[in-house]
């Protein structure tokens, strides 16, 4: 359950901290319009993982910040906590943290460790769940209703097995189209592969080849200066005709050196110096001739290193340039070539693994089916019950159900039939084409009802799902929420006052101007203040006495 949460200049809020008694309750959020109700809820999502946007820093701020402190002790949400490796508290404790700057980066953390952003929303989704006006939004979606039908049944598993039976079946139906090509095609492609086989096999890649002939082209091409320089190099070391090299005189002046040791016998150890000296140039003296040989210059071999860069200059334009690519290209088209050469017999036995395969599908396919039928009528019976107690007491609605062929969802295609008044109950129809905004708002409360009993999330928030109702209607939405509040957080932001009323705790949105600076304030509301708030909702902005009285009685305090 939500304990706190810190607010530090996101949109017109530049710090706000909303306390919230400990336990379970339902608590309601009001204040004028403007004041920053939603965006509350919009540094909620934001503290949870849910996509934001730059747009929500407060202007002139660099960065926005929100920081929420939970308890919860769930064993989803540890074993969760567990396999991110991050610290869990003793008492239950769990600190969110998000920073988004103007730069676009985004900082998260959970107890104080750095996390991506990925795994600050999964744990935020066994934390909190906030409904508003999106979700009525999806109610009207009929590609959204299996959902509800589903989470009903509790089909998580089913599901999940029959999308990987279904997947499965149509990577093999894909595979078969594939083979399944025209003869003529089929002739052309393999006349085409052999071709580009047999080229790339005649000419012998090899990774790096390319590298090292252009080296040795480079060296052939300068052959001349190289062998002069060699030569040059050489004859300093090992002499010409018109003078001793450097080794000769290395090994002249060892020998001086070795005389005067006779006499100082500190001159023996640079004696050995000079000596060894000697001997390195020497060595030297045969590597360069070693050398001098293989630069010679072969004309037969530069037009064969020519030869072999053209043949991989007119590869590299059709498989790539890089021999990697050629024998990656080469690898693929062999490949391809025993495909559609072994096709036939693929294709006769795809059609068996297709028939297989397609049969686990179907039976599957019959598991949801049947599930969802049975959850279908459930759901219906639950949710017209949850619609009487929210003064509709005539409301219907269906679930219907219609084959169609298989998709990644199932076999079937499901939409809530719906009608709100004594006489319609023998023709409902659409939910989408005949509910009004407070029946929407009434039909999606009572099926939240419905699916909290499976729902172990400790914080439900409700962002305005009263639009569109007042009265008598608003009373019950308000009972209801006080209902599904038995046992976890709930949390809704209203504008009407039955519902406030009914809260067991009340916060109050305020906006200010203070030095030019419009700042946001939540208040805790006491029990004089709650009259007052209420009071304003009913009225305006000038209490009467009778309001107060009204306010009064409405929570209980007259």
């Amino acid at each position: 359950m939500l304990h706190s949460l810190t607010i530090e200049n996101i949109a017109v809020i530049k710090r706000a901290q909303l306390e919230l008694p400990e336990g379970a309750g339902f608590i309601a959020i009001t204040g004028e319009t403007g004041a920053g109700k939603s965006i509350v809820i919009d540094a909620l999502h934001a503290v949870l993982g849910e996509r934001t946007s730059r747009d929500l820093i407060r202007t002139g701020a660099e960065s926005a910040r929100v920081t929420a402190q939970f308890f919860c002790e769930d064993s989803a949400l540890r074993a969760l906590l567990d396999e991110m490796d991050l610290p869990a508290e003793e008492d239950g404790t769990l600190v969110l943290h998000r920073a988004i700057t103007q730069t676009g980066k985004n900082s998260c953390r959970v107890n104080g460790l750095p996390v991506p952003v990925a795994s600050l929303k999964k744990i935020g989704q066994l934390l909190v769940h906030i409904h508003g006006q999106y979700d009525n939004q999806a109610l009207l979606d009929p590609a959204r209703h299996l959902d509800f039908i589903d989470a009903v049944a509790e089909n998580e598993g089913l599901r999940e097995e029959y999308a990987a039976a279904y997947h499965a079946l149509r990577s093999l139906q894909k595979e078969q189209n594939t083979l399944q090509m025209d003869e003529n095609e089929k002739a052309r492609r393999l006349d085409m592969l052999r071709h580009q086989v047999a080229e790339l096999e005649e000419a012998e890649i090899v990774p790096g080849d390319q590298t090292q002939l252009r080296q040795r082209r480079e060296v052939m091409r300068n052959s001349e200066k190289i062998i002069g320089a060699l030569q040059e190099a050489c004859q300093a070391l090992a002499g010409a005709d018109d003078g001793e090299g450097a080794s000769g005189l290395a090994f002249g002046a060892a020998a001086a050196l070795e005389r005067a040791a006779d006499f100082l016998p500190d001159a023996q150890g640079l004696c050995d110096g000079v000596r060894g000296a000697a001997y390195e140039l020497e060595e030297s003296a045969a590597e360069l001739r070693s050398l001098l040989e293989t630069v010679a210059f072969d004309p037969a071999e530069a037009d064969a290193v020519e030869r072999r860069l053209d043949v991989y200059y007119r590869l590299g334009r059709k498989y790539g340039t890089e021999e990697d690519d050629m024998l990656a290209f080469l690898a693929h088209a062999r490949a391809e070539e025993a495909s559609i050469t072994r096709s036939d017999a693929r294709i006769a036995a795809l059609e068996e693994e297709i028939a297989t395969q397609k049969a686990a599908t179907i039976a599957l396919a019959r598991q949801l089916s049947k599930t969802r039928r049975e959850a279908g009528m459930r759901f219906a019976a639950r949710v017209r019950e949850e619609l009487a107690g929210l003064d509709m007491p005539h409301a219907v609605l269906e679930v219907q159900t219609e084959k169609v062929p298989l998709t990644a969802q199932g076999g079937e295609r499901l939409e809530f039939l719906f009608s709100a008044n004594a006489g319609e109950n023998g023709n409902p129809k659409p939910l989408a084409k005949i509910a009004s905004g407070g029946e929407i708002s009434r039909v999606m409360l009572a099926i939240k009802a419905v699916l909290a009993k499976k729902d172990t999330t400790g914080t439900l928030i409700f962002d305005e799902i009263d639009a569109g109702v007042s009265g008598r209607a608003a009373e019950k939405i308000g009972l209801k929420l006080r209902q599904v509040a038995c046992g976890r957080q709930v949390i809704c932001v209203t504008h009407l006052a039955q519902i406030a009323a009914l809260a067991k705790t009340h916060l109050f949105i305020q906006k200010s101007v203070a030095e030019g600076e419009t700042q946001t304030k939540i208040t805790l509301l006491a029990r004089e203040a709650r009259v007052e708030e209420i009071a304003r909702i009913m009225g305006g902005t000038q209490r009467t006495a009778a309001q107060l009285a009204a306010a009064a009685e409405m929570l209980g305090f007259a």
